[in-house]
């Protein structure tokens, strides 16, 4: 008899601690610890190129390197991407080593031609990512949409496989709504593909807007969000297979002089896992020095394929949720431009790291920080 209780105790307490368990795992978010940062000089030079505009970043741990794209439009030196070594010792980061600086070619085998002098040749590269089951690399340029009396700039943004040596291998096919115009539809300029990720099996790739099709609506401002596009591709065909939307944070402060530049999109993601995101929004106001950073735990298995809507201004389109998991204000450091982040080794205790790294535009004001996360799950 007393065995027979203490036989069903222990299976009440098992059930018990089941459901607990499972209901601690459905809600429990992950949580981002900061551990160090360091900062890279200020025209640091490296084989003829000067070290500054670095945008994205992907880790192959295989090889223990880092990939590092510039978003240099062949302004001063080449566009072009880097080849890196971080050094995380007792589980710190220590410092970053450059290997390698690698030129971006285009379809012809040719460089990128200069922003300033022939704009129709140049690109804006943005984000990169490396695929181990290829060896090869991803990249992301914004294209531009210039339309003035001085010139007219119409380029679509694009996302290129290349070789490890930064030669062109082929193109993803975009949707129609990425194609650049001179009506008010399509993307905006600076706008467009800034983050990149692929899935964990390297079969799917996902990339996000930085700031609302013209179509979908207004940009962000400090009093709403804008919305939106997530994509979804196919990687062995090359093709959109889904669109999502998403919602914008509002900007974090009013600029100062009022009315004066100020910006939120996202800057960067990273897949997690099971249809979900890291998504990092970077927000700037004229007259605030340091950028707003905060990241995002995104889940689009429930959001709307809205691909084949021409607008997110419409009922009943589910967009991907959202929930903060890390706002850099509060870690009492200064935060610039951050613009890329990837996961990094594993810590001594077993967790991963995660990388940030900021785009300083070159700018002797503004700072290139590399910053290295805990990631408790």
């Amino acid at each position: 008899m007393h065995k027979f209780i203490l036989g069903l105790l222990s299976i009440l307490l098992f059930v018990s601690c089941s459901n607990l368990q499972q209901v601690g795992q459905k809600d429990f978010l992950p949580q981002l610890k900061f551990i160090n940062a360091i900062e890279i000089p200020y025209n640091q030079e490296f084989k003829n190129t000067k070290i500054g505009g670095l945008s994205g970043i992907d880790y192959d741990k295989k090889q223990d390197t880092y990939y590092i794209i510039c978003d240099e439009r062949s302004q001063e030196n080449l566009s072009r991407f880097y080849t890196a070594k971080i050094d995380i010792t007792d589980d710190q980061l220590k410092s970053i080593t450059f290997q390698e600086a690698n030129t971006l070619k285009n379809q012809s085998g040719n460089t990128f031609g200069s922003w300033i002098t022939n704009p129709d040749t140049s690109a804006d590269p943005e984000d990169i990512r490396y695929n181990p089951k290829t060896k090869s690399l991803v990249w992301s340029s914004e294209g531009a949409r210039v339309i003035n009396g001085a010139k007219t700039v119409l380029q679509n943004p694009s996302i290129t496989n290349i070789d490890l040596k930064g030669n062109f291998i082929d193109q993803f096919n975009l949707p129609s709504n990425l194609e650049m115009k001179q009506e008010q539809k399509g993307p905006r300029n600076n706008g467009t593909l800034e983050g990149i990720t692929f899935d964990k099996n390297y079969k799917t790739i996902y990339t996000s807007l930085e700031e609302p099709l013209f179509e979908d609506g207004n940009q962000a401002s400090t009093a709403a969000g804008g919305l939106i596009r997530f994509y979804q591709f196919d990687l062995k065909t090359k093709k959109n297979t889904s669109q999502y939307g998403y919602k914008l944070e509002p900007i974090a402060h009013e600029p100062n002089p009022k009315g004066s530049f100020a910006v939120n999109g996202v800057a960067a993601i990273q897949y997690y896992k099971n249809k979900q995101l890291f998504v990092l929004e970077r927000s700037y106001s004229t007259g605030t020095q340091a950028c707003t950073i905060k990241v995002f735990l995104s889940d689009f298995s429930k959001a709307t394929n809205v691909q084949n809507y021409e607008s997110l201004q419409q009922d009943k389109i589910d967009l991907a949720t959202k929930k903060l998991i890390l706002n850099m204000d509060d870690l009492g450091i200064f935060t610039d431009n951050i613009e890329g982040l990837t996961f990094g080794p594993k810590l001594a205790n077993g967790n991963r790291s995660l990388i940030f790294i900021s785009d300083n535009n070159f700018s002797p004001t503004q700072k290139t920080q590399v910053l290295l996360f805990e990631v408790i799950e």
